[in-house]
């Protein structure tokens, strides 16, 4: 369950915290395969294993309740967390979009939240494209393409080990040997040296893509379609898209923008946002 579900935290827990404890429940949480994620007001710690409690009664599949204990933070975006109910792993398998993807909650950065723009993604390419993924993870973007098109090889690229070594198994889980070719290292050394041009590139980074848009616009294609993400308010969004295309340009490559589409909020008022280029 994500932010997007019917039954909210609060809704499953209506009966069992009094009405000035149910204030404080933050109504949404993430379930990634068979493992609960909650944010817990430190003034409901009494009360984390009543909340973890009503989780595991309402999904039956879940094995494992946590908590997050920290904020996503260094090189890799991992995120700590405490186990209040279950088994007592972070390690899990999650289906999104008939794809299989093996991870680690507290080695890796994933969110089950992007699953609805990662296939809009997906629903956007021609049969024979060649991706590249920046930054991918545990290739749940090259497995969820793989899967919901008829892409014809798509490469990821990932400097964190454990990540790559779960998207190694992602590959492997989904029988993706002959279309997914994965990369382990850091872009700005690698994607000179992939040896093809792409149709389309996704830059899933939302702080940092701007210090790799030299190397995107390198590997690009013509007519490639390039997805940049960045973090902004609706209001800088249109800003933010021209200044990438201005960049662009002044790296060599006319482009255009397709379009800005919210996927995701980031903190009040902060919105994940995709900027989609397309390279002429």
């Amino acid at each position: 369950m994500n932010s997007l579900a019917k039954i909210t935290l609060k809704d499953l827990l209506k009966g069992k915290l009094t009405a000035a404890e149910l204030q404080l429940v933050r109504s949404s949480y993430d379930v990634i395969g068979n493992i609960a994620v909650l944010d817990i007001p430190k003034e409901l710690k009494k009360k984390e294993k009543q909340i973890a409690e009503a989780v595991q009664q309402h999904h039956k599949n879940i094995q494992t309740v946590a908590k997050r204990a920290g904020i996503h933070e260094g090189i890799y975006r991992t995120q700590k967390v405490r186990i209040i109910l279950g088994k007592k792993t972070t390690e899990t398998t999650h289906k999104e979009s008939s794809a299989l993807v093996k991870l680690d909650i507290t080695k890796v950065y994933f969110s089950p939240r992007l699953a609805s723009e990662r296939l809009r993604i997906a629903h956007l390419v021609r049969p024979g494209e060649k991706i590249l993924v920046m930054f991918s993870g545990v290739a749940v973007y090259p497995a969820v393409i793989a899967k919901n098109s008829k892409a014809l090889i798509i490469y990821g690229i990932e400097k964190n080990p454990a990540a790559h070594r779960y998207a190694q198994e992602t590959i492997l889980l989904n029988k993706l040997q002959d279309r997914v070719v994965l990369k382990k290292g850091d872009v700005k050394k690698i994607a000179a040296t992939l040896p093809l041009k792409f149709d389309r590139i996704i830059m899933p980074l939302p702080k940092d893509a701007y210090g790799y848009l030299a190397e995107a616009v390198h590997a690009a294609g013509r007519r490639c379609t390039i997805h940049y993400y960045a973090f902004g308010s609706l209001e800088q969004a249109p800003h933010i898209a021209q200044s990438i295309k201005e960049s662009v340009n002044e790296l060599g490559r006319p482009c255009k923008i397709m379009g800005i589409v919210k996927c995701g909020q980031y903190s009040p008022g902060i919105y994940r946002l995709c900027i989609d280029l397309n390279i002429l």
